[in-house]
């Protein structure tokens, strides 16, 4: 519509503008202009009609469009919301079913759970009434037992409780008397244990195996070149090493006596190097001892360094690593002391992986834990409290000095390391072998063995085997049944075991043979 007005504006500027142009002319030429004029505005205002409804055309078909296009929007709309409400009445319509499944369910649970409560109500009843005539006929019992025995209930307890008073003293004193017995031999044990561990810290470097070394030589004419003019040689040996030098008649031998094997040691490689050299005087002699001293010296340091690399052992301080090398030249009751070392080290180490412990710290306290027999001074303390002292100088850890110290019970044991240690030296040392053995007492602690079998009734033969460690008696199977022979081990172990001293454990074994023979003829 805003188009229709514009061209018809337009037209009507078109009328006022010819009428004054239709003025401003000629008289003669106004009349056509006005005519032309009019002319003109006629088709301009029926162009502007035609225009006008040609837009009007369009302007509707637009509207219609607009309107089809909304209408469908709107359907869509429609069914979508549709669809929805119709996924909410389906979901709506499972919920009901569930809910009405469970109710269903629930009420039979609720049927159950009462019927259950009604059994066990009565099942309350009916034990209450068995526990009602239980106690009237316990009553009733006691009645009668207290007619027929002319005592009550009270008098009878107190009867019980003397008797069982007087059974409880008696075993009270057979117990006391178990233990003082026990504590007698332990005491003596223990009395036994001192001794040993005073032998093996003095007495043993008395024994002839032990502080003595024999040194060979090629020919007697030797001896009186050690021995030098008015024995100034064998004197400046002796006080250069420490050592005794013992030339006697002993063919093409002198024996080097001293109770430090290390010393005895450098004594023999200096005679040997001197001999060797053939230049014999004093001068000579002070300086071979010097380089052989420092010798053993740079070897016991290298075998101490090689001790703890076999085993797997670090961070050792080097004093440690020391000590562990002179172990080399010491020995104890015959068994060589870093041998005994490397081995309870390696039975640690086994122990504490089966027991789940630190294998390594086991090693550590293992190899160390003699190292107080090897001290380079004499003294007079305990070699497990030395060792432990030593440990905790040099900066081990608390569990392994504790090891070291308690292996001989010296001090109270504060971790597991210490229990694996004591019980890896004991296997060490009383292993068949490991230690040496005077024959006649080893022989005569087979003999007792087999003794102590042959004093029980039914003995046929015995034999002590695996160096004392087993016994096997062979027993007559018309005296001896199966259950008494399975007696008569139980007997003998625990015979061995009051009547004699051992190391480690003694196994008993009972053989029953029972032969039928017949012959065919």
């Amino acid at each position: 519509m805003d188009n229709i007005t514009i061209i018809i504006i337009v037209g009507v500027v078109a009328l006022v503008a010819g009428f004054l142009i239709a003025k401003m002319l000629e008289k003669g030429n106004a009349s056509k202009v006005i005519s032309n004029a009019k002319k003109e505005a006629s088709s301009i205002v029926k162009l502007a009609n035609s225009e006008g409804e040609s837009i009007k055309k369009d302007k509707i078909l637009k509207a219609k469009e607009k309107f089809l296009e909304l209408k469908a929007e709107h359907e869509k709309e429609i069914l979508a919301r549709d669809k929805k409400m119709a996924d909410a009445e389906k979901r709506i319509r499972d919920k009901e079913s569930q809910v009405s499944n469970e109710l269903s369910k629930n009420k039979k649970l609720n049927d159950q759970l009462e019927n259950k409560s009604k059994d066990y109500d009565y099942r309350l009843d009916f034990l209450d009434k068995k526990q009602s005539e239980l106690d009237k006929l316990h009553k009733s019992q006691i009645e009668q037992l207290e007619v027929i025995s002319g005592l009550s209930a009270e008098d009878a307890k107190e009867q019980l409780v003397a008797s069982l008073k007087s059974e409880a003293k008696s075993d009270a004193m057979a117990y006391v008397q178990d233990k003082m017995e026990e504590a007698k031999l332990t005491a003596q044990q223990e009395a036994k244990k001192i001794i040993i561990n005073t032998i093996q810290r003095i007495g043993t470097e008395e024994a002839i195996e032990n502080c003595v070394s024999v040194f060979n030589l090629e020919s007697d004419d030797v001896k009186g070149r050690i021995i030098g003019r008015e024995g100034r040689n064998i004197r400046a040996l002796e006080s250069a090493t420490g050592v005794e030098i013992i030339v006697d008649d002993t063919p093409e031998a002198i024996i080097l006596s001293c109770f430090d094997s290390v010393r005895r040691e450098v004594a023999r490689l200096s005679l040997h190097k001197l001999v060797t050299d053939g230049r014999i005087h004093p001068a000579r002699i002070e300086e071979i001892v010097r380089k052989t001293t420092k010798q053993i010296n740079d070897e016991i340091v290298e075998v101490g360094k090689r001790t703890v690399i076999d085993l797997g052992i670090h961070g050792l301080h080097p004093e440690l690593i020391k000590a562990v090398g002179r172990m080399r030249y010491r020995s104890s009751y015959g068994q060589n002391l870093l041998q005994h070392s490397r081995e309870v080290a390696k039975l640690c180490g086994l122990m504490a992986a089966e027991l789940g412990l630190n294998p390594k710290l086991a090693k550590r306290a293992g190899l160390l834990h003699d190292i107080g027999k090897v001290p380079e001074e004499e003294t007079e303390v305990p070699h497990a409290i030395l060792g432990m002292q030593w440990a905790e100088k040099y900066g081990e850890k608390p569990d392994v000095c504790n090891a070291v110290g308690a292996h001989h019970d010296e001090v109270e044991m504060k971790s597991m390391l210490a229990p694996i240690v004591q019980v890896c030296d004991a296997i060490s040392g009383a292993r068949p072998g490991a230690r040496r053995q005077v024959l006649d007492s080893y022989i005569q602690r087979l003999k007792d063995l087999e003794d102590i079998a042959f004093g029980f009734t039914g003995v046929k033969k015995a034999y002590a085997i695996q160096a004392g460690r087993e016994l096997r008696v062979i027993v007559e199977s018309e005296k001896v049944s199966d259950d008494k022979a399975a007696q008569l081990s139980f007997e003998i172990s625990q015979k061995i075991q009051t009547d004699m001293t051992y190391p480690g454990q003694v196994k008993v074994t009972v053989i029953r043979e029972t032969r039928a023979v017949n012959i065919a003829k």
